[in-house]
């Protein structure tokens, strides 16, 4: 179990759900938890500056439906030459996240690349490749989303089979979203939405500002982007291990493709899975499902792995566990670092 308080618990998993896109969110959070407004703040101040639980509070964007393309990307290193390795990596502006995991392919990042890239994914995941000295890198891009969206169980309620009827969002929500063009208007919001929320009374009001328009044009285009599913929410993201989840492991599967349609879907619905893709094949990698899973103890995490297997009939499966994290951001989009990366490195 975390440490958080019964309030403090209460806040941060309100607030990885959503943040309400009104000109004063902490009231209406206050409202639900039946307290006072200044005590949200603080409370949230406190979990953000002292107890380092909430990383950021900003907009969660779909990278596709924003024109960008991204991939997971798998690399084999020399284990005295891995850390050199995610440096070098995790200097590229798009890469996101970055992990050492146990296994052979020991560098493990997620890289987006904007729609105007000079390289392109495929060239840069090329470049990255030369520029680490990865002995091999493989290309694990999305071949279908299943699900993603992390939920931390912060209250302790979820068993490790626990399930829900929908993922939280998938394939169908991401082709929605790609269906909407953005306007100059929308990119310029998407810059402010995704600074990080001010704890104060009206926090809108400083990023409106920042993005040059007033607090209700912001929030009347972030409520459009939400609805769109172009923002997949707005929300707080958590500092795993500070917020209790001290283990993640990627759980991955070999199913056989005349059953990824079933499957895929079945794996999603776990609570404690927060990703879920179908991913490539490769000679010396047989797994074609992702799932990513988190736990205060690596006994939880296969747990869920264990129900999952018992639940789908899937039986062939490993389990990577990150043993180092290098890098963990949000993809800044529609700002020029990728550009000011390319015309050094590319």
């Amino acid at each position: 179990m975390s440490n958080l308080t019964g309030l403090d618990a209460e806040l941060v998993s309100i607030i990885q759900e959503a943040v309400p896109l009104v000109e004063r969110p902490f009231a209406e959070i206050a409202s639900r938890v039946g307290t006072a407004e200044p005590e949200v703040i603080h409370r949230l101040t406190w979990l953000k500056r002292e107890a380092r639980v909430i990383r950021q509070i900003s907009a969660v964007f779909d990278t596709r439906a924003l024109g960008y393309r991204s991939a997971l990307v798998a690399a084999k290193c020399s284990p005295d030459a891995v850390d050199q390795a995610a440096s070098v990596v995790g200097g590229h502006p798009g890469v996101s996240h970055n992990y050492r995991r146990d296994h052979a392919y020991n560098l493990w990042y997620t890289l987006a690349v904007p729609p105007n890239s000079r390289l392109g994914l495929d060239r840069t995941i090329e470049r990255l490749h030369q520029l680490s000295g990865a002995a091999v890198t493989r290309k694990m891009e999305t071949l279908r989303l299943f699900k993603i969206g992390v939920r931390l169980d912060v209250k302790g309620e979820r068993s490790a089979d626990s399930r829900g009827a929908v993922a939280a969002y998938d394939e169908e929500d991401q082709e929605q979203a790609r269906s909407y063009p953005l306007t100059e208007a929308d990119i310029r919001a998407v810059r402010a939405l995704q600074r990080d929320l001010p704890l104060t009374e009206t926090p809108f009001d400083v990023i409106a500002a920042q993005g040059g328009f007033t607090t209700p044009e912001l929030l009347a285009i972030a409520r459009r982007l939400l609805e769109r599913r172009q923002m997949r929410r707005y929300a707080a993201v958590l500092r795993h291990r500070e917020a209790g989840f001290s283990h993640n492991c990627m759980g991955v599967w070999n199913v056989p493709d005349d059953c990824v349609d079933e499957v895929g879907p079945a794996m999603a619905r776990f609570d404690a899975v927060s990703h879920c893709y179908l991913r490539p094949r490769y000679e010396d990698w047989p797994y074609n499902v992702f799932t990513m899973v988190h736990g205060r103890t690596p006994q939880e995490c296969r747990a869920v792995l264990d129900a999952i297997a018992e639940t789908t009939g899937i039986r062939e499966r490993d389990a990577l566990w990150s043993t180092k994290e290098y890098k963990k951001t949000r993809v800044s989009y529609f700002t020029p670092e990728i550009e000011q990366w390319e015309a050094r490195f590319g």
